[in-house]
């Protein structure tokens, strides 16, 4: 097996390798005078099973369109060179939110990223958490693999919880199901009943709106679950509402913290005791007094190379998403 990580993802791509007890395979990424760039393994992959591991959000440095087109080229590069199998780590999944037509003649640009990666040679795509589990899965034909955190947040939410009632809260109703797989992963490992709840949202020209709050939280404990942080308004939002129902302390935990725009304002301002974000996207766009103040990082590499490992030996991801926090 060889495991690569895009110097962009490099950093998570050393921690995937460290808890897989490897190291990254030697590859070289050039640039040339007028913008355009190679990519190339600078070991032989003939034969193998290949990991390439590339994050694709945008910045600090490189956009997300660019970091895609580095993915496309290196995983065809693998193939050219006789890789036996490619499989396409992305942390973070581009353009996942973009499932569906929602105005006339829209793109559906989760399927158009779907066919360049099966185009490029990618045999299998592993991700972490996208925005609609059954859309990402219709998009493709080759495999997928989709991971989330809820095992990893559960841990850090049995700290947070002392002995009095707890609720697990969807900021949305598009997000319910996702509430409650993370509701039933704690209720396992507490022992106890843990409450649900929702909130309304509604959408029109960029504004978010919706007051309406489904569930009983007086008292509780509350925990936001959602897939990501773009502004933090709606995280923002749902924890006020949480408040002025008379819930004790809102915490929040999302797969990707992306804080783009004036999310680091919104965050610090809003009624979250603290925000809980993996590290799939690095926190380059909040100050350095919020990370570990007002939001943690809960590392996602140990979850990548669990998959990895099962994946090249063909063991069960059912077992790996399934099993006990």
């Amino acid at each position: 097996m060889d495991l690569f990580a895009l110097n962009a993802t490099r950093e998570f791509g050393a921690r995937v390798a460290t808890a897989l007890g490897t190291e990254l395979a030697a590859h070289e990424e050039r640039e040339f005078e007028d913008g355009e760039h190679k990519t190339r393994p600078l070991v032989s992959v003939r034969g193998h099973d290949v990991y390439v591991i590339q994050s694709l959000h945008s910045g600090p440095v490189a956009s997300v369109n660019d970091k895609l087109c580095r993915l496309l080229f290196f995983i065809s590069t693998l193939k050219e060179n006789g890789a036996k199998r490619v499989t396409a780590v992305i942390p973070y999944l581009a353009y996942a939110r973009k499932d569906r037509q929602t105005k006339p003649r829209d793109p559906v640009t989760t399927r158009y990223v779907a066919v360049l990666l099966e185009a490029a040679g990618a045999a299998l795509v592993m991700t972490l958490e996208v925005h609609n589990i059954v859309a990402f899965q219709n998009a493709f034909r080759c495999q997928t693999i989709h991971l989330d955190p809820r095992k990893l947040f559960a841990r850090q939410a049995l700290e947070l919880i002392g002995d009095g009632p707890v609720v697990v809260a969807s900021p949305d109703p598009g997000g319910v199901k996702r509430a409650q797989l993370f509701r039933e992963t704690l209720e396992a490992s507490l022992g106890r009943p843990v409450g649900s709840a929702f909130l309304e949202k509604r959408r029109s020209a960029g504004v978010v709106s919706g007051e309406l709050l489904v569930g009983e939280v007086e008292a509780a404990t509350v925990l936001l679950v959602d897939d990501l942080i773009s502004t933090g308004g709606t995280l923002a939002r749902a924890a006020k509402a949480c408040r002025e129902h008379k819930a004790g302390k809102v915490f929040a935990f999302a797969a990707h913290g992306l804080f783009v725009g004036d999310a680091s304002n919104v965050i610090r301002q809003s009624e979250l005791a603290m925000t809980f974000v993996t590290d799939t996207v690095p926190l380059f766009r909040l100050t350095p007094e919020m990370v570990g103040r007002q939001v943690q990082v809960v590392t996602a590499a140990p979850v990548f190379a669990e998959a990895i490992r099962r994946c090249h030996a063909g063991g069960s991801i059912t077992e790996l998403l399934e099993g006990s926090a």
